[in-house]
């Protein structure tokens, strides 16, 4: 009889690390959609594991895919789930914030202020928990130099963040003193920093694309372009700073400037094998089908629609998106 308890044990625990093995497995698959910009197919996986008992690990991820589709309170409510479930990790709160700022910037102005502060004690908690979370320090600091000390913002407070990452990432630290300096209005200090992001990086791909983006918020039009052509450049040498691609084609997309490089900018990235969730590929096939309809080839347009869709069939932009 005792044998024969010892083996339903043995069964049961190896049923149990079995289960725990497949649900990493399948955690590990969702996270790689996620990455490769296949929406649909991440939620797929995260469906059985966010369901009652589920982990805080699958209601982040499940948080970040609705992120990049644009279901804010969906993307609140699964990172906030994420939270309670586990709110030892960094990672949880820095997600939280981002989600919860991404309601608050389209809720009323009563709901946004409320948000507001729960925003900024996220990101703080983010950093509190790993004051060497590049990301949420970066956040943080943006916050702060963009919101009102009434919700826990502060330009000298952004400071003190910009000395923190200064320590462990003096790139993003130079990037952040740009960002304050131009809320400043203090552009020849803004551009000085950077450019400073660029001679400081080993792979200057994105740092580039930052630079152009001051550019554009000068009206700097030939400058800003001279910029993302380098961004450009520097991308197609490092595999690894590929989504420089996407950002760099929104940008010109946006002030509408040479679209067909545009183009060909967003097609380098689709077909890398370096996707990233900051740069979703349904997103990219919807700036390609804007693109396409605007150069009237309408087939092609509608091809890339159709592929949006396919990775992501209920993204609204996409769906909206007029080609006939």
């Amino acid at each position: 009889m005792k044998r024969l308890t010892q083996l339903i044990l043995l069964a049961a625990l190896a049923a149990s690390a079995s289960a725990q093995s497949g649900a990493g497995a399948q955690l590990a698959q969702a996270n790689g959609a996620l990455q490769a910009g296949e929406a649909d197919k991440a939620l797929a996986l995260l469906l059985p594991l966010t369901q009652p008992n589920g982990t805080a690990t699958a209601f982040n991820l499940k948080c970040r895919v609705e992120y990049s589709i644009e279901h804010w309170d969906q993307a609140a409510e699964d990172c906030e789930q994420a939270v309670k479930l586990d709110g030892q990790i960094s990672d949880n709160h820095l997600w939280l914030a981002r989600a919860l700022g991404a309601k608050a910037s389209r809720a009323s102005f009563l709901s946004a202020f409320k948000l507001a502060k729960q925003v900024h004690a996220e990101f703080e908690e983010a950093v509190r928990l790993n004051p060497r979370n590049t990301e949420a320090l970066a956040d943080l600091g943006e916050f702060d130099y963009t919101a009102p000390a009434v919700v826990g913002g502060g330009i000298d407070k952004a400071g003190g963040v910009a000395a923190q990452l200064e320590k462990i990432d003096p790139v993003r630290a130079h990037e952040l003193r740009g960002r304050i300096a131009e809320h400043k209005k203090d552009y020849a200090t803004a551009e000085q920093e950077y450019k400073l992001t660029i001679s400081t990086a080993a792979h200057p791909a994105f740092q580039w694309i930052t630079l152009a983006r001051f550019y554009q918020g000068r009206e700097r039009w030939d400058e800003m372009e001279a910029a993302v052509r380098s961004g450009q450049s520097a991308a197609e040498h490092d595999k690894h700073a590929n989504v420089a691609l996407y950002d760099g084609a929104e940008l010109l997309i946006l002030t509408k400037r040479d679209s067909a490089r545009a183009a060909k900018m967003l097609e380098k990235y689709l077909a890398g094998s370096m996707k990233s969730e900051a740069a979703p590929a349904f997103v990219a096939h919807t700036w390609l089908a804007r693109l396409k309809r605007l150069s009237g080839d309408k087939a092609a347009a509608l091809q890339e629609r159709a592929a949006a869709l396919a990775l992501a069939h209920d993204y609204k932009p996409a769906l909206d998106l007029k080609l006939i």
